[in-house]
């Protein structure tokens, strides 16, 4: 399992890292041409990142984590004139096969503000990436469709250590994932780590300029980001966590 960071802009080297090894480490150039959206738009969603409320299922008691999510359908037919849509607020659920610390469970998080959700950059990234895993697939989703949610994650160091992923590692129980690193505050630790699903190998590298991205083939690999911990002052880490699956949301199997 080789690790290296893309620095071309080609959608098509990216979208080959992908299909070989699993997953793809792209810089902020890459995804702005990839999804044709300049970093200056990409850029003005930064402060929303400010106005995300805590989040109030952590089963290990942390205060460390402050989240909103939202659910979109990218409809990938050609020449559709609604290709993105925003659903109706949903719960955000897993089972706990993909989640041990906090699968089975329905968590209601806070909407995603409208200045994201209905931003122009926003939606042209979702459906930038959506195309691109389409490509990596080597088709469109068997029903047309990717199902797709959001998540804007906060995590700091106000108490001494955040926890990025307080499940450890995990996969997700989609197609694809992508970790986009938002804004890296005063602190220290924040690793990625991503590893064969089925075999020994995996890579470690940190996610440090804003915009950088780590995009996943959930069947793959398992990935994981190392806890954080504060610098000279207490620090924060920012990341919008996008995730697309082909058949539905997940939910859970009885209601």
């Amino acid at each position: 399992m080789r690790h290296a960071e893309l620095t071309a802009k080609d959608s098509t080297e990216i979208v080959q890292h992908l299909r070989a090894q699993g997953f793809a480490h792209v810089p902020s150039a890459g995804l702005s041409a990839l999804v044709n959206v300049s970093l200056e738009a990409l850029q003005r969603l930064e402060p929303t990142w400010n106005n995300l409320p805590r989040d109030q299922h952590l089963k290990d008691g942390g205060k460390y984590r402050a989240r909103r999510h939202g659910s979109f359908v990218q409809n990938c037919a050609e020449g559709t004139e609604r290709p993105l849509s925003l659903e109706k607020h949903r719960a955000h659920w897993q089972p706990v096969d993909y989640n041990a610390l906090h699968g089975g469970i329905e968590r209601w998080f806070e909407p995603l503000d409208g200045a994201v959700a209905e931003s122009v950059a926003f939606q042209e990234l979702l459906i930038g990436l959506g195309d691109m895993f389409s490509r990596a697939r080597g088709m469109p989703p068997p029903n047309g469709k990717w199902f797709i949610e959001a998540h804007q994650f906060r995590i700091d160091t106000a108490e001494g250590v955040g926890r990025p992923t307080p499940e450890g590692a995990h996969r997700d129980g989609v197609d694809f994932v992508a970790v986009i690193l938002v804004h890296r505050g005063d602190m220290r630790g924040g690793e990625s780590r991503v590893f064969e699903a089925d075999g020994p190998n995996g890579v470690r590298f940190t996610l440090s300029a804003p915009w950088t991205t780590l995009l996943l083939d959930d069947a793959r690999v398992i990935h994981e980001t190392t806890p954080i911990l504060p610098g000279a002052s207490a620090g924060v880490r920012d990341t919008l966590v996008l995730t697309y699956r082909a058949n539905g949301f997940q939910d859970p199997e009885i209601r």
